[in-house]
């Protein structure tokens, strides 16, 4: 469990431009993995650690998202929420306008979190390694030996950040660690924030930690439990797959992971390859054949006879026609 009074933020406020036509049905936080969307993920990630007072800032088809959570009640949360009219705030406007929401005036670290990610981190040890270090603020980093991510951060031996997006820290002990990306997962001091400028658009990297890093005052936490972002259609499947094949440890989870719901109607011909999750309300028709790794969401339907391979399908989907390697958010029949 979190210490008392920790407040988190989580971001959800961007456009998805890289999901391309999907996100004109959902924002990317609203992404379905197994039964729920990111989101309720991320919350139900802080819930599980302890964190129940939580922002989260809306934009792009902002409203999904709070009619998906409405006040955080039903997961054991306080949600509030910070809209973002018109110009798109980016992470560190995001985190100056709802500073009231996350900031109670006690001094308690504020969580942040990208809405656009899932993670089984353990979130008690991030919190007491940003204690120990006493900075402004710590970020959760993995391994990127291949600068995949790119442009490398590195931490000395201290933990302290001492490279990142070009500003070095004043101060290193060596060694210095081999390149690592940010998770997007991070936590900070209220004062943190001041260092955001006062208006406008603002990246968070590229202002406060630029100054932070300059100064001594970031710090990093490397970890390699599972953390997945899902920020292209391929990524989206590959993070579903992932639930799939039980490569992160979800003890948050509200329902199953895989396997088929009760409520859902597979006829006695179809074949069903593991792994699969099928929702309530689903419907395989006759000599249909579903999987290996497929999601197929509540009421959503695969005629007679199709082939459905390492592919999601949304909820209320009607899929008429065989399916690879897709991300099904309307119907898809037969032309």
């Amino acid at each position: 469990m979190t210490e008392p009074n920790v407040r988190a933020m989580i971001l959800a406020a961007g456009f998805g431009t890289r999901l391309g036509p999907i996100t004109q049905r959902r924002p990317k936080p609203m992404l379905p993995v197994c039964g729920a969307p990111l989101v309720r993920w991320a919350v139900g990630w802080l819930v599980y650690h302890g964190v129940r007072d939580i922002a989260i800032n809306l934009h792009h088809l902002g409203e999904q998202i709070e009619a998906e959570l409405g006040d955080g009640s039903a997961l054991g949360a306080r949600i509030r929420y910070s809209p973002e009219h018109g110009m798109i705030l980016g992470t560190g406007g995001g985190l100056r306008r709802a500073r009231p929401l996350i900031d109670g005036g006690d001094g308690a670290p504020i969580v942040v979190v990208n809405g656009k990610i899932l993670v089984d981190l353990d979130l008690t040890e991030v919190l007491a390694a940003h204690r120990r270090h006493g900075g402004e603020a710590t970020m959760v980093l993995r391994p990127d030996p291949e600068g995949r991510w790119g442009r490398p951060l590195r931490i000395d031996a201290d933990g302290r950040l001492v490279e990142l997006v070009g500003e070095t820290g004043p101060r290193v002990r060596e060694p210095v660690s081999g390149p690592l990306m940010f998770t997007g997962v991070h936590v900070v001091e209220p004062r943190f924030l001041d260092r955001i400028p006062p208006e406008g658009e603002q990246c968070v990297v590229r202002t406060a930690y630029r100054q932070a890093v300059a100064q001594g005052q970031a710090f990093g936490v490397v970890s390699e439990r599972y953390w997945w972002e899902h920020s292209t259609p391929e990524r989206y499947r590959e993070g579903v797959f992932n639930v799939l094949d039980g490569r992160v440890d979800l003890p948050y989870a509200e329902q199953q992971l895989r396997g088929v719901h009760p409520q859902a109607e597979v006829d006695p011909s179809a074949i069903i390859r593991d792994p699969v999750w099928i929702g309530a309300g689903a419907r395989v028709g006759a000599g249909a054949r579903v999987g290996p790794h497929v999601q197929l969401g509540a009421r959503a339907v695969v005629e007679p006879g199709v082939s459905l391979r390492r592919s999601v399908v949304w909820d209320g989907v009607r899929v008429g026609r065989d399916a690879q390697d897709e991300v099904l958010v309307e119907d898809a029949l037969r032309g």
